[in-house]
């Protein structure tokens, strides 16, 4: 699919003044008359080594396009791809004549390592279809980069590699990956530039894209640039990443961009994803310079690297304690206090969480909270019965009745939290549970949450919803209704993406990260660690790191 630019630009490479890579040199790319070819290829999913594995029909609930659905997509008014890659394609745009060659795409929420026989199937595919499109000028990768597979530790590594095999050394390979990425040396090899987020709640996506887009000019008049990875025995619980004012991970990123400049075009610090329980687990510099910069990108990497571990005690974590927090909900719903949230982070799915888990949720009934709304609850035979009884319906609601949860109520050992609760309920609307992203990391894209019901349990309402997913999007709740002047308690199955989408809600002191059981605690000293190094800071005291010498 040719691809025409939107608007008449200077092939010099003058024009290109967004993201941080510097301006491309003018002279001519060697490429064809209408332009250079550009393959789109995409692999996105965050493992929890403890999630239920992620199947097939997992991408296809998703994403799972190729070929012209994929371009179409790419080019659709409200698309389902992440920000990344139309931000890509609409700075390829800008800036010159080029050619999309849409390879494939798949993307699931985050859950546990991929079926072996899938992703080995996802790899061939796209290795064929690449070589059916031989030769192409360069490649772009929307990818998350904390994948696991149920036979391996390195899927991203995996992909990125067989794509570098089939499109030769010469090809610029740009991949723009999530900051919780677990970076692998393969992955950093295969590729000619690593270009990840800098926000956390994620809200920079297409910027990143746009950034992708730079460097792919860059490297197709120059030749592709290196990568230079070091690696941290840092495991940062993803409550201590947020990028904020006065947040260390703001500071070091504000560090990092300063270096931005001469050789090197990019610089992410990827604090990873400590619950894949992986090898190559830990926070990692990754430095992407022009060819022949090696050396420098090194050296670069290495000192940040000195400086996120000089801070590393800063990222520790703290969490409120569970009956403190409902006290909390309880004088708010008695009218003091500014709003509140409450952030279920143990169960959130955007980290492999089933959204589920009814500890809190239980705990706010008990004390008679008022002004509670709880979303989204992931529940799709709850979802199933509001939508069959109608609107208006009283009924006792079973939550979590499908769960193969023990007779005795035990909580399973692989599902902490989850345990089924019966509630008098009251249907208070109803929908297909389609939105359309308004705010922070889904924005302007098409999202689906299945069949969803609002429920209303005397004093706390409950968005239920059929399709795993974590609450990052006022539009959520806008399709049932929910007027959020009306809440008082918002209780949010997320560990940080809600704080752009609902930013104004309730001021930062009174938005509390909850310490109750679930598959995402940030407490990783809890966890049943097997694969992740040792020793590693915090959950060893006695971790220490030097930099290599060169």
């Amino acid at each position: 699919m040719t691809i025409a630019p939107a608007a008449a630009s200077d092939r010099s490479g003058a024009v290109l003044t967004a993201g941080s890579a510097p301006a491309v040199p003018p002279t001519e790319p060697q490429v064809c008359a209408g332009g250079p070819r550009v393959a789109i290829a995409g692999f996105f999913l965050e493992c929890n080594r403890w999630a239920p594995v992620t199947t097939p029909a997992m991408f296809a609930q998703s994403i799972d396009l190729a070929g012209e659905e994929l371009g179409a997509e790419l080019r659709s008014a409200a698309p389902r791809l992440l920000p990344d890659a139309i931000g890509f394609a609409a700075a390829m745009d800008r800036t010159g004549p080029w050619q999309a060659v849409p390879i494939r795409c798949a993307g699931a929420q985050p859950g546990g390592p991929v079926q072996q026989g899938y992703f080995d199937a996802l790899v061939a595919d796209i290795e064929a279809r690449l070589r059916a499109q031989a030769p192409v000028d360069a490649v772009f990768i929307s990818s998350h980069g904390a994948a696991l597979s149920t036979a391996g530790e390195d899927p991203d590594g995996v992909l990125f590699t067989r794509i570098r095999a089939v499109v030769g050394p010469e090809v610029p390979v740009v991949a723009v990956l999530d900051l919780h990425t677990n970076v692998s040396q393969a992955m950093v090899d295969a590729l000619s530039g690593f270009v990840a987020y800098r926000t956390n709640p994620h809200a920079d996506l297409r910027d990143r894209g746009e950034e992708a887009a730079l460097l792919v000019r860059r490297f197709l008049h120059e030749g592709p640039g290196c990568v230079a990875l070091t690696r941290l025995p840092l495991v940062a619980p993803a409550t201590s990443q947020l990028i904020a004012p006065g947040t260390v991970y703001a500071q070091l990123i504000e560090e990092a961009q300063q270096q931005v400049q001469g050789e090197v075009l990019n610089v992410s610090l990827c604090g990873g994803f400590a619950l894949a329980d992986s090898t190559k687990c830990g926070f990692s510099v990754v430095v992407t310079a022009r060819r022949g910069a090696q050396a420098q990108a090194l050296q670069v990497s290495r000192r940040l690297a000195g400086r996120v571990w000089d801070e590393r005690r800063r990222f520790v974590s703290f969490l409120t304690p569970l009956p403190q927090a409902v006290a909390l909900a309880v004088q708010t719903g008695q009218g003091l206090g500014l709003p509140l949230m409450l952030a279920d982070v143990a169960d959130n799915p955007g980290a492999g969480g089933g959204g589920n888990t009814v500890d809190l949720l239980r705990a706010l009934l008990e004390a008679g909270a008022r002004g509670v709304l709880l979303g989204v609850f992931t529940d799709a035979a709850l979802a199933r019965e509001a939508h069959a009884r109608g609107l208006g319906a009283c009924f006792d609601a079973v939550f979590n009745r499908d769960v193969d949860v023990p007779p005795s109520g035990e909580v399973p050992a692989r599902a902490p939290g989850v345990a089924r609760l019966c509630r008098a309920a009251s249907v208070l609307a109803l929908s297909d549970g389609r939105f359309l992203g308004r705010r922070g990391l889904v924005a302007g894209t098409r999202r689906d949450m299945g069949p969803s019901a609002l429920l209303d349990l005397g004093g706390v309402r409950v968005a239920v919803i059929s399709h795993r997913q974590q609450l990052l999007d006022p539009a959520q709740l806008d399709v049932l209704g929910v007027d959020l002047a009306t809440v008082r308690t918002l209780v949010v199955k997320s560990r940080g993406h809600f704080r752009v989408a609902f930013e104004g809600f309730a001021p930062s002191e009174r938005i509390i990260e909850v310490d109750a059981p679930g598959l995402t605690t940030p407490n990783l000293r809890t966890l049943p660690w097997q694969h992740l190094p040792r020793p590693m800071f915090p959950i060893d005291e006695d971790a220490v790191w030097h930099a290599p010498v060169a």
